[in-house]
C-alpha cells in the first residue's frame, strides 16, 4: 500500500483518537456513540501507523510531500 499521509495528517489523527478515547474513559460518551468513537479512534491510530488511508486512494488525495526523482 502506498503511503499517502503526511506527518501533519498523522499527528492530527492521533490527537483526535486520544480525544475520543478520553471522552469514553471519562464517561462523556456511552452506548452506541462510544462504540462508534472507539472504532473510529482505532482506525485513526492504525492508518497513522501505516501512513496510508484507503479512503484517500479513490479520490487521489495525498497529504504527504511528493519527492521528485533526481533531486
Amino acid at each position: 500500500m502506498k503511503k499517502n499521509m503526511g506527518s501533519t495528517d498523522r499527528v492530527i489523527r492521533v490527537i483526535i483518537a486520544i480525544a475520543l478515547i478520553s471522552l469514553y474513559a471519562m464517561g462523556v460518551i456511552s452506548g452506541v456513540w462510544a462504540i462508534v468513537s472507539l472504532v473510529l479512534a482505532g482506525v485513526f491510530v492504525l492508518t497513522s501507523l501505516v501512513s496510508s488511508c484507503p479512503l484517500y486512494l479513490p479520490f487521489g488525495i495525498r497529504t504527504n510531500r511528493i519527492h521528485k526523482e533526481g533531486r
